[in-house]
């Protein structure tokens, strides 16, 4: 099966993040995404995290009724940080069977080249970019990258997170159930 990796901390996933592995799984060749929830980013503070596993679970409440969708915590069995390389490593020994890829927006392809291994990546791994507002899409000579066209929302947990803190609606930024977990646990207060 060919399997898209669509890494992050989704903290939390929201309708955004939705609608690209969506558009993903039903407009290129791939015939699931996971949503591979990130414990410790390299790149990010994880002081400003959720716990990943409520992330995590976040992330399957978004997903569960979508069988091309799956959320997956392969990332908290490995050391960290997490590295996207070793992740690879990892799943292409575990799961052999299947053929992996990694998602990514154009903005995290302009820091590509400073990701552990960058270049094995992009020898062994297609790479679906899509194309975020204001970084243009420079495709490198090496690799295989696939340049997708998927719908965007002008959406970011740093503003969800915001309006929680100062008491505004989440309501159709994230589905129903992601904002009534978020709710009734009383996250991101």
């Amino acid at each position: 099966m060919k399997i898209g990796l669509y890494f992050g901390s989704f903290n939390p996933i929201h309708t955004g993040h939705l609608i690209i592995a969506s558009y993903i799984a039903n407009h290129t060749d791939l015939q699931k995404v996971w949503f591979v929830v990130s414990p410790q980013n390299p790149f990010k503070h994880s002081a400003t995290l959720l716990n990943e596993y409520q992330r995590l679970k976040l992330v399957q409440l978004a997903v569960e009724e979508d069988d091309q969708l799956k959320a997956s915590d392969i990332e908290f069995k490995l050391p960290k940080p997490s590295y996207t390389i070793d992740t690879l490593t990892y799943l292409e020994e575990k799961y052999p069977q299947h053929a992996f890829s990694v998602i990514m927006g154009s903005d995290s392809l302009q820091n590509f080249s400073k990701w552990k291994n960058a270049h094995l990546i992009l020898q062994k791994f297609k790479l679906f970019v899509y194309e975020r507002p204001g970084f243009l899409i420079n495709v490198p000579e090496e690799g295989k990258i696939i340049v997708v066209k998927a719908p965007l929302l002008e959406i970011s947990a740093t503003l969800i997170r915001n309006n929680i803190k100062e008491g505004k609606s989440i309501r159709y930024l994230v589905p129903d159930v992601v904002r009534e977990e978020i709710e009734r646990s009383g996250y991101y207060k």
